[in-house]
């Protein structure tokens, strides 16, 4: 028999969970968020622990902030057993505090960085890739499909680029959108948020076309390798990226 605890799906009520879980000396065989489907052979335990979002500052106060960002960038993941790998990192960062991140011999420290360092590289290269569009109503939109769960680093990238602009990100993949007022970054399921057909302006239209006449005109057919341009700009990236849109 599996005992599996459960949390809401949010990365505060995962700490809380596993906070409670290393206080009181127990050992979970995994956990989950309330979608999981359990079998016959799971026991299924759902503790009401209170969400107290101060956990995040006494993460980054009594250990680090890169701590914090490895656990988080972990959640991001779409690894299968990401929070039981958060648990074992966290209960590890209680026995060597910061210096942690240097006991690679252990494997849910090796692995939890290497999880982290995919998160980031697929959030850096997406700032890159993502193309924004102007909508008619001025407010400026863009779709990714990206494999991990990177849409609220990529908005909170582009709040501090584009800080004047009303912008939407979707993440076509698991069906939530980034919203920017200005002012905060939310993130909203599909379910809760009707976006009327998309339709770009027309200015916008032409400058997408003036942006495919560069992209092919500085290009010397006689120097392409299509090898070499893959390893910088994946094949997955190419139906959101203007430029790529008539080879495709």
């Amino acid at each position: 028999m599996n005992t599996i605890y459960l949390y809401h799906d949010n990365f505060i009520s995962l700490l809380c969970l596993i906070d409670y879980l290393l206080k009181n000396k127990i050992k979970p065989d995994n956990i989950k968020d309330t979608s999981y489907n359990a079998t016959l052979l799971d026991e299924v335990i759902f503790l009401k622990i209170k969400e107290d979002s101060n956990i995040i500052n006494k993460i980054k106060k009594n250990y680090s902030y890169r701590i914090f960002k490895i656990m988080y960038e972990v959640y991001l993941s779409n690894h299968d057993n990401k929070e039981l790998i958060i648990y074992y990192f966290f209960l590890n960062t209680l026995k060597y505090h910061q210096d942690v991140i240097y006991h690679r011999n252990l494997r849910c420290v090796n692995l939890a960085l290497k999880i982290a360092k995919q998160v980031g590289n697929e959030a850096h290269k997406l700032k890159g890739f993502l193309r924004f569009k102007e909508l008619k109503n001025h407010i400026l939109y863009a779709e990714i499909a990206p494999d991990n769960n990177v849409i609220y680093l990529l908005a909170l990238h582009f709040k501090r680029r584009l800080p004047h602009e009303y912008f939407i990100i979707k993440d076509k993949k698991r069906n939530i959108y980034s919203l920017y007022d200005k002012k905060e970054v939310y993130l909203i399921s599909e379910d809760n948020f009707n976006l009327n057909e998309v339709e770009t302006s027309q200015e916008e239209k032409q400058i997408a076309d003036l942006w495919k006449n560069f992209y092919q005109t500085i290009g010397i057919k006689e120097r392409k390798n299509e090898r070499c341009r893959m390893n910088f700009m994946p094949k997955k990236y190419w139906q959101y990226i203007i430029e790529m849109e008539d080879e495709l």
